[in-house]
């Protein structure tokens, strides 16, 4: 069985929610503890590298979840933190690696499986949502023109690929000077294929304030669910 380490990026300032986010209460637990616990419980889980604003703050998760084995201080940008995160990934224990963002709070461990598998399959997967809207290219305040939204889906995370294919990708960021969007965007510009599972409506990134109500009804409809 492949081993996977999962980096869980955490190291954002929040600015447009007005504090860091991932350490918004949801429900009375943090946005990242409730992340962090779906990997923490997750079997297919070797290891977790936590990625935050201070590493000073890592003590106190490096003793509250037993997966986590080295906890940094991210870069300026999310490129940087997870270059940071990838260099404590131990390559002899890892042959899948798993970047999820720490303001996702309500990934699930069937979302983690889906792209773990399409990952060992393929050495790269992304999870993305078909688009709901219309979506049009506009410029100077004016419609250029509707795009297709057919081939157009919204990705989320994990995002999961094969440690070599990952590595290489990063580097060749840093060589070509190449600021991608998202962790799949730098093994695209390598040139590598990225596979896309199925995503999850409740999969919210926690940005705005609305979003973290939208969390919270989630959570309240998974409770009145389950009794």
């Amino acid at each position: 069985m492949k081993r996977v380490t999962a980096i869980v990026v955490a190291a954002g300032e929040g600015r447009r929610f007005g504090s860091p986010k991932q350490f918004a209460l949801l429900r009375g637990r943090s946005v990242l503890d409730r992340a962090l616990a779906a990997f923490e419980a997750h079997p297919l889980i070797a290891d977790i590298v936590l990625v935050l604003p201070d590493e000073a703050l890592g003590r106190r998760y490096l003793g509250t979840y037993s997966k986590i084995s080295a906890a940094v201080r991210g870069g300026a940008r999310r490129q940087d933190s997870v270059r940071e995160g990838f260099s404590r990934v131990d390559p002899r224990r890892t042959d899948i690696v798993l970047i999820h963002d720490g303001a996702r709070p309500l990934v699930t461990a069937a979302l983690i499986r889906r792209v773990i598998r399409a990952a060992e399959k393929d050495g790269a997967a992304v999870p993305a949502l078909p688009l709901r809207d219309t979506v049009k290219k506009v410029a100077d305040g004016r419609v250029l023109r509707t795009l297709d939204r057919s081939s157009l889906v919204a990705v989320q995370t994990p995002q999961g690929f094969a440690y070599p294919i990952l590595e290489r990708a990063l580097e060749r960021a840093r060589t070509d000077l190449f600021a991608g969007t998202d962790d799949a965007s730098l093994v695209e510009h390598l040139g590598h294929d990225v596979a896309v599972v199925e995503g999850e409506p409740t999969n919210i990134k926690i940005t705005t304030l609305l979003d973290l109500t939208l969390a919270e009804a989630s959570l309240d409809d998974e409770n009145r669910h389950r009794l």
